[in-house]
């Protein structure tokens, strides 16, 4: 009985005392926990703000430097757009002997008629950054004249071998603005400033003579019709001289004078030199008024035995002053060819000087109806003499001293919508022989007169 009583005391007592161990244990686990805890959480809390204070400062500072340089009002241009013009035409009456090689109805027979395209534009405007802007441009230009010589040499227009429309790259550049305030520079495949260029947002122009014309749809400027450069490969500054206003600006550029023609290393003509293209442009009362003032320089050819180096260079002016009811232009220039011609008589190389000038109107008659009319003077050589006849020596467009061209088109213009054009117009070159009507292969005054219906649109601009 002792013996058990004793094992039960002995029991219970280690039970007890086991209880008050684990008892005091898990007080002073608590406690130590806690104080553990709070040391810790001093700690961990004071590391915390000594690491995380400064990555969210920086974290701050970075979002404050985008803030500050993000300039919410500008969006990068990813754009996509293109136009077209065309007609159906009626060629009423062909000169008979097919003169005026520069023109889109050369050896047209008359009475012909047709649904034609003349110009497809599919272009893509891809600003990289607010600095930089990539611009390409795929045209397809096709003539009412192609032709096919043999089975492989197209003639006269923007077909392939087969005969269907084929793109061509006419615009393939970059261009950085602002290089110094109110001045771009451009590199690449791009419009020269001889009378095309136009381009919105940027320091370049934007009212030369084929944006104010404003109907390429109908007929090309004068300088344009006669084969100065629209485009070429080479390099610009386009700048204005009042960036918050540009109301007056240049355009200086150097290029191959091949325009989208690859350069051949055995041509001696092509890719020896370059083409300096300059132009002085101004908006005055208003913007009323608006001033450009063009040269241009290529030299062509080296000097012969027979024919001294060949060069040539274009002055012109353009003007245009536009009110509400009405807008006019004009434009006048003067080209030099230098060494262009030999006097069959003399056999002696001659320089040629090419006179041209375009008078203008347009404006409009009543809601979405507006009227337009041109008149052209073209004389390709003020030194020919009529008693002479010339063999042409210069490389320069489809140049021909002996004809004499007046151009007329007149035309309304119904815009039933922001775009869309259609234009009832006729297109009339009037030919005259310089040479005395003694000399032989005179041929006597006649036209060219096409009757046409043209449309045109554009989308994504």
């Amino acid at each position: 009985m002792f013996t058990k009583l004793s094992s039960a005391a002995i029991i219970m007592a280690l039970a007890l005392t086991s209880l008050a161990v684990k008892a005091q244990t898990t007080s002073l686990t608590n406690t130590d926990a806690t104080t553990v805890a709070a040391s810790a959480g001093t700690t961990i809390n004071a590391d915390a703000k000594a690491e995380v204070k400064p990555e969210a400062k920086a974290k701050h500072e970075v979002a404050a430097a985008k803030a500050a340089d993000a300039d919410t009002a500008w969006k990068p241009q990813r754009r996509l757009w293109g136009y077209t013009f065309g007609d159906m035409y009626y060629n009423a009456h062909a000169d008979a002997t097919n003169r005026g090689g520069e023109t889109m109805y050369n050896g047209v027979p008359a009475y012909r008629n047709a649904f034609q395209f003349r110009r497809l534009y599919l272009g893509y405007d891809y600003e990289i950054t607010k600095k930089f802007k990539a611009e390409v441009l795929l045209a397809s230009e096709p003539n009412a004249n192609t032709g096919v010589n043999g089975t492989t040499s197209i003639q006269n227009g923007d077909n392939l071998v087969d005969g269907k429309m084929g793109f061509w790259i006419k615009n393939f550049n970059i261009r950085a603005r602002d290089i110094w305030a109110g001045t771009d520079f451009v590199i690449g495949e791009l419009s020269t400033p001889s009378f095309a260029l136009n381009e919105p947002g940027t320091n370049g122009p934007t009212s030369l003579s084929e944006t104010t014309w404003g109907y390429r749809s109908i007929e090309k400027t004068i300088t344009d019709f006669h084969k100065n450069n629209s485009y070429d490969v080479g390099a610009a500054l386009q700048g204005t001289f009042d960036p918050s206003t540009k109301n007056f600006g240049y355009v200086f550029m150097v290029g191959n004078n091949s325009q989208a023609s690859l350069l051949s290393a055995g041509n001696a003509n092509t890719g020896f030199y370059k083409i300096f293209y300059g132009v002085l442009w101004a908006k005055l009362f208003n913007q009323k008024l608006f001033i450009d003032i063009y040269g241009d320089y290529a030299k062509t050819a080296s000097a012969t035995a027979v024919i001294p180096g060949q060069e040539h260079n274009m002055y012109k002016i353009f003007a245009s002053y536009s009110t509400k009811p009405i807008t006019i232009g004009v434009e006048a220039y003067t080209q030099s060819i230098a060494s262009g011609v030999t006097n069959s008589g003399t056999k002696l190389p001659e320089d040629a000087t090419v006179n041209g000038l375009s008078i203008w109107v347009k404006g409009p008659i009543a809601k979405n109806w507006n009227y337009f009319a041109r008149y052209d003077g073209y004389n390709p050589n003020t030194q020919f003499n009529a008693a002479d006849s010339y063999s042409v020596n210069t490389n320069y467009g489809s140049y021909n001293p002996t004809v004499k061209e007046t151009f007329y088109t007149a035309g309304l213009d119904y815009n039933p919508t922001k775009n869309v054009h259609f234009m009832p117009n006729f297109w009339l070159v009037d030919y005259k022989d310089q040479r005395a009507s003694t000399t032989t292969n005179y041929v006597g005054p006649d036209h060219t007169l096409v009757y046409r219906f043209t449309f045109y649109y554009t989308f994504g601009k």
